[in-house]
């Protein structure tokens, strides 16, 4: 049982790592025995984050500073990783968030949404994971085997209001997902997989002002997430690992092109 879980000696490649959940996900990682691989444009986060797990143990971070966006910048990121690491067997893409003016006011209307912002985040959340995914798991095509996760959200299951952009990106990556799944494994390996996690509502630094007050109070916004998730609470970044870990082992060997919700309950319950 604990060989078809492990992840030891694995390499992982990550984007978005230095942020509340992808830190997580990394330190996790990094706990069972993996390599990770941080990949950013930010110089200072992941020399921050690469100390704190090179602290945990040692050799287990290396840092990457590029721009998930960047076709070219990810080329020379694969070809790297072939030199230096020889294999590749996972890849988390975490890279994504909201801005602003794509985020609409209680008392706006979608007449106000600044398009160009949206356009800049359906491009992080959405293209931030296709040009990624596609550029490294050439690698995983060449070796015959690997494991990507994307990420989702709970905004492409159903209408969250005011968050047009992040949705819509959100829901590419759904069928990003399914298509790469059928792509790799029907004319790659059976073990190539592609698989999603959908996380529901996690309180970020992006978050934290749209769902709670000052005073660690929620908004209003808040109280209605809460209210309509059964398990009463927000998630921990902590309760996203296990799927995350299931996803890139053994253990989930026949599973492909499958997004996983990690909400309390939220995606299956009506309000009533």
């Amino acid at each position: 049982m604990s060989k078809l879980f492990s992840i030891e000696n694995k390499i992982y490649a990550l984007s978005g790592a230095t942020g509340t959940l992808g830190g997580s996900i990394a330190k996790y990682l990094v706990e069972n025995g993996a390599k990770v691989l941080l990949l950013g444009r930010s110089l200072d986060k992941l020399e921050e984050k690469c100390k704190e797990l090179n602290e945990i143990r040692t050799n287990s971070a290396h840092l990457f500073v590029l721009d998930v966006m960047n076709e070219k910048q990810l080329t020379e990121l694969k070809n790297t990783i072939i030199t230096q690491f020889k294999r590749l067997d996972g890849l988390v893409n975490l890279a994504g968030g909201n801005i602003p003016g794509a985020t609409l006011k209680p008392d706006q209307t979608i007449y106000d949404i600044e398009l160009g912002d949206t356009q800049k985040v359906v491009d992080i959340n959405l293209f931030g994971t296709v040009i990624p995914t596609i550029v490294l798991s050439e690698i995983m095509a060449k070796q015959g085997f690997g494991s990507i996760v994307n990420v989702s959200s709970m905004a492409a299951k159903q209408t969250i209001s005011r968050v047009l952009g992040y949705s819509m990106a959100k829901a590419g990556v759904d069928i990003f997902t399914k298509w790469m799944a059928n792509e790799l494994s029907s004319k790659f390996s059976d073990k190539i997989r592609v698989n999603a996690i959908a996380p529901g509502f996690f309180i970020g630094n992006q978050n934290r002002r749209l769902l709670t007050n000052e005073d660690g109070s929620f908004t209003d916004r808040g109280e209605k997430i809460i209210t309509n998730t059964p398990m009463g609470r927000f998630g921990d970044a902590s309760e996203l690992n296990g799927m995350v870990h299931y996803l890139l082992s053994d253990a989930s060997s026949f599973v492909t092109g499958s997004i996983y919700e990690i909400d309390g309950g939220f995606s299956s319950f009506s309000g009533v």
